[in-house]
């Protein structure tokens, strides 16, 4: 499996990222996969190699890059409940000030450089995401309506209500939405009240709590990963994708 260490030139200077796609030398669809709130690492990279390997372009942005490169603060190789509220701690400010404005700017430029790769072929693209990369994911598809197919956000910050709802941009999207939440992310009234908003501005989704699942489940290399739960993420991702995408 073909891997590229990249750097995505954007107005506030240079994201460095990480591409999986199949060999071969053919082009495939694009997918651009916002990793979680602890960035670019290992696993990320073994989701995105496994994606690809089902024959896609798969490129990793590092979304906190004005603060460095990823990883953008020292991780344990496992990242278990003792380390991570000292990890998180460090990087909550730098999340807070990922503004709806970067993360537009950022959106131009990743897909820019996405769909100007020689591997990626013409056509639409599909956004992914996980815990706060499934929000990102959402503002991208909503920002790029011609663009992007299909929006796939896993255990993410995402409600009808607050500062981080989806009030407001949910119209302009036009892609298939599918929405994986840990039960420990949101209640089953609050779901119904999301996907009563979904409803409402016409997106064609998916949205459902994984069940025995908390915040984080199909990170391997933290105390949250539940094997079931990375199973039921791909046993919807990809379908999905399928039926977007236009292989060959």
């Amino acid at each position: 499996m073909p891997t590229r260490t990249l750097q995505i030139p954007t107005p506030d200077g240079q994201a460095d990222a990480f591409a999986a796609f199949p060999d071969g030398g053919e082009r495939h669809p694009g997918v651009l996969m916002y990793a979680d709130a602890l960035g670019i690492r290992p696993v990320v990279r073994e989701l995105a190699r496994e994606l690809a390997g089902h024959g896609y372009y798969v490129l990793v942005p590092n979304f906190l890059y004005r603060h460095g490169p990823t990883p953008v603060v020292e991780l344990p190789e496992y990242i278990g409940e003792e380390a991570r509220p000292a990890v998180i701690a460090q990087l909550m400010p730098l999340i807070k000030a990922h503004s709806a404005e970067r993360i537009r700017s950022d959106a131009d430029a990743y897909l820019r450089f996405l769909t100007g790769q020689p591997e990626v072929g013409a056509g639409p693209v599909a956004v992914t995401g996980y815990c706060i990369g499934g929000l990102l994911a959402l503002h991208t598809a909503a920002a790029h309506p011609g663009q992007v197919a299909a929006v796939a956000g896993f255990h993410g910050p995402v409600v009808a209500d607050g500062p981080d709802g989806l009030h407001g941009f949910l119209s302009k999207i036009t892609a298939r939405v599918h929405l994986g939440h840990a039960e420990t992310d949101l209640t089953p009234e609050a779901l119904g009240e999301l996907n009563q908003a979904l409803d409402a501005a016409g997106v064609d989704h998916t949205s459902e709590i994984y069940p025995g699942t908390v915040h984080g489940f199909t990170m391997s290399d933290t105390d949250a990963f539940s094997a079931s739960g990375l199973k039921r993420h791909w046993d919807r991702l990809l379908p999905l994708l399928d039926g977007t995408l236009a292989h060959g």
